[in-house]
């Protein structure tokens, strides 16, 4: 037993103490970068010589991280929602990679109202967060595999380690355990073609962007559209 267990702490020295050799030339596409994770990560990365192709949801966020990086790397607007705004960056994608395949794909964007008890919801309310969370990050995913395989590269996937509880009615939960049961899916599917598929389960951490107003705007929307029944077996307390 001892002999097992100091052959395993040998084992996660070695491991932990790998890391990636020539960084220059290699591409790595962020999705969500315009505040928080997404955007320390672009920044680091970038800092470490990788060629980063940051994603953003405007134009400003874009050119605010581009003023604050150097010039390798690059930004796009994405809407992980629209499938013609994942083809256009898949599309800016192959361009920017030059034949050379994609080395990491961290997908990060996450869309998280509204939250609320089921039955105040509408299944448009369901699809408002899946459609980002899940079937976006499937989308993109699956449009830029080619590439990866390409460069026998990485997907990492972001997964907010709150959205593994469900403590709330609503998609954010649900797209949570969607993302984890497709990344390990894909893990094991490719495996063969040397493509490493990595889950990363964060705490909480403040990013700058507080979104409690947002959840309350849309609470407010929600309470106010309920039918008088539902309204009233909750009762104005526990609104």
């Amino acid at each position: 037993i001892l002999a097992s267990v100091f052959s395993l702490i040998i084992y996660w020295l070695v491991r932990d103490r790998y890391r990636v050799r020539n960084l220059s030339g290699k591409h790595v596409f962020i999705t969500g970068c315009d505040t928080g994770l997404g955007n320390s990560m672009a920044k680091w990365l970038d800092k470490r010589g990788f060629c980063v192709i940051a994603a953003c949801t405007t134009e400003k966020e874009g050119q605010e991280l581009q003023s604050c990086s150097s010039p390798s790397l690059k930004t796009l607007n994405l809407n992980l929602a629209d499938s013609n705004s994942i083809t256009r960056a898949v599309g800016f994608v192959t361009e920017e990679t030059a034949g050379k395949g994609l080395f990491g794909l961290v997908c990060n964007a996450e869309g998280t109202a509204p939250v609320a008890p089921t039955d105040w919801l509408r299944i448009e309310d369901f699809h408002s967060v899946l459609d980002v969370n899940l079937l976006g990050l499937i989308e993109i995913t699956l449009k830029l595999l080619p590439l990866l395989k390409k460069a026998e590269g990485r997907v990492v996937n972001l997964i907010n380690a709150k959205g593994l509880m469900a403590f709330v009615g609503g998609g954010y939960s649900l797209s949570k355990w969607g993302m984890e049961a497709f990344s390990d899916t894909l893990r094991i599917e490719m495996h063969h073609f040397g493509v490493k598929v990595s889950i990363i389960e964060h705490g909480f951490f403040k990013a700058g962007v507080v979104n409690s107003d947002i959840i309350e705007k849309y609470l407010f929307r929600l309470w106010n559209g309920l039918t008088p029944e539902i309204r009233d077996s909750y009762g104005e307390k526990y609104f």
